[in-house]
């Protein structure tokens, strides 16, 4: 594994989409081997090309993150009736309980329905099992690409990567890369986009 990124020749003023691919299997390590998708025959179709999908430990910070908040409303919960003789805090604590389970549920299915590719002329994102969601970012109007992770996303090895393009409803995050894979897909859609521009 390297962390040098394999970037698309900048004389280039139209990429071919395996430019656009960096070499050495960086974005695949560690993640999901397959994107899951809806079942009915309605779904979104996917279309031809590679889809990279997120790192596995994803799942790990997002169950660790949920239950810390959930601990913390029981124990608001248990102050509430014990000290304060607050009966009607069960009620919400037991919403935000019930919720929260449905939500650790469902997680890891959620996970493995994100996915992203690297075309031609665009990046690609999707998400969502009921809710579907295909977003697709042309290169030439990316303007910030950013990097995000907290101290758990950093104990696991993952980061965001967040894509700002001049509308800013067309910005698009893709959650829990593993940090090599967010380096490199940051410096190559950023050389892409500038030679894009270029050639603008």
């Amino acid at each position: 594994m390297t962390n040098t990124p394999d970037l698309p020749n900048q004389g280039s003023a139209s990429p071919t989409t395996t430019d656009l691919e960096p070499g050495g299997g960086v974005l695949d390590a560690g993640t999901y081997d397959r994107l899951l998708e809806p079942r009915s025959a309605n779904r979104l179709p996917l279309g031809d090309g590679t889809w990279h999908l997120l790192s596995r430990n994803y799942v790990w910070v997002r169950l660790i993150s949920t239950l810390a908040v959930l601990a913390l409303v029981l124990a608001a919960a248990v102050v509430g009736a014990v000290l304060l003789r607050l009966g009607w805090v069960w009620i919400p604590a037991g919403v935000v309980t019930v919720v929260t389970v449905w939500t650790l549920v469902i997680l890891p299915r959620q996970a493995r329905a994100y996915g992203y590719q690297l075309r031609e002329d665009d990046l690609v994102f999707r998400r969502g099992i009921l809710w579907q969601r295909m977003v697709a970012v042309p290169y030439g109007r990316m303007q910030l690409v950013d990097i995000t992770h907290g101290p758990l996303d950093r104990v696991f090895g993952i980061a965001q990567l967040k894509l700002v393009t001049a509308a800013a409803t067309t910005g698009v995050v893709i959650p829990g890369l593993t940090q090599p894979a967010a380096e490199l897909l940051r410096d190559t859609l950023i050389a892409v986009a500038e030679t894009r521009r270029t050639g603008l």
